[in-house]
C-alpha cells in the first residue's frame, strides 16, 4: 500500500517490531475488498509463493506475519502450508489472528516447523473506550490462568481511541506487574529463525 514502506520505517525506528499483515480471503467476503495481492483459496501454489514473498519484500525490518482477515484460508490446509513455508524461508514467525476458530495454522506450523502463535482478543471490534477496557478485563482474566495473552488492536480511523486505551492500560497494567511483550520475545522454542533473503 501507499505507505507501507514508511509506516514500516518508522515503527522500526520507534523500537516496535514489525509485522506483515497479509490480506487473506474470508469465510462469505468479497476478495475486491482484500486489495492488493491478498491471498486467496484458488490461487496456484506457486502464485502464493509469489504473493508472500512480495509482501514481505514490501515491508521492511519485518519479522513475523499475521493474517488479515482470512477465516476461509486459515482453515486450508494447502494454502496454509505454502504461506508458511515461506516465512520460515524467509526467517519470519506468523501470528494467527485466529478470525476462525477452525483455524488450522498452529498444527501446520508444527508440522512445518516454524514459531506460530495465536490471538485470544480483539481489542477494538467495537471502537469505542469502554468496549476496549472491557476487552482489557478479558486480558486480564485470561492472565490469571495463563502465561500469555495475544491481543490485537487495529489503526484507521479509530485508531486513535484504541491508542488511547492502550497507553493507559499499559500504565496500570504494568503497576500489577504485568508486562507488554514484543510477539518475538513470547515465541514458542523452536529453532532460531534464519533469515533468508
Amino acid at each position: 500500500m501507499k505507505y507501507t514502506k514508511s509506516d514500516a520505517e518508522r515503527a522500526h525506528a520507534a523500537g516496535h517490531e514489525v509485522i506483515v499483515h497479509m490480506p487473506m480471503e474470508a469465510l462469505g467476503g468479497k476478495k475486491m475488498g482484500l486489495g492488493p495481492g491478498a491471498i486467496t483459496t484458488n490461487l496456484s501454489e506457486d502464485e502464493i509463493r509469489k504473493r508472500v514473498h512480495a509482501a514481505i519484500d514490501d515491508v521492511p525490518h519485518a519479522v513475523g506475519m499475521n493474517n488479515h482477515m482470512g477465516s476461509k484460508v486459515t482453515v486450508n490446509p494447502r494454502v496454509m502450508r505454502v504461506i508458511l513455508e515461506v516465512c520460515k524461508e524467509r526467517g519470519i514467525y506468523f501470528l494467527d489472528s485466529h478470525t476462525n476458530y477452525r483455524s488450522i495454522v498452529g498444527k501446520v506450523a508444527e508440522e512445518v516447523k516454524i514459531p506460530s502463535l495465536e490471538n485470544h482478543i480483539f481489542l477494538d471490534d467495537i471502537h469505542k473506550a469502554s468496549a476496549i477496557k472491557k476487552q482489557f478485563k478479558l486480558m486480564r482474566t485470561h492472565l490469571k490462568d495463563h502465561n500469555i495473552c495475544i491481543a490485537i488492536g487495529h489503526v484507521g480511523s479509530a485508531g486513535h481511541v484504541t491508542a488511547a486505551v492502550v497507553k493507559e492500560q499499559m500504565e496500570e497494567m504494568s503497576r500489577d506487574r504485568i508486562a507488554f511483550k514484543k510477539v518475538s520475545e513470547v515465541l514458542p522454542p523452536f529453532l532460531p529463525l534464519i533469515p533468508h533473503s
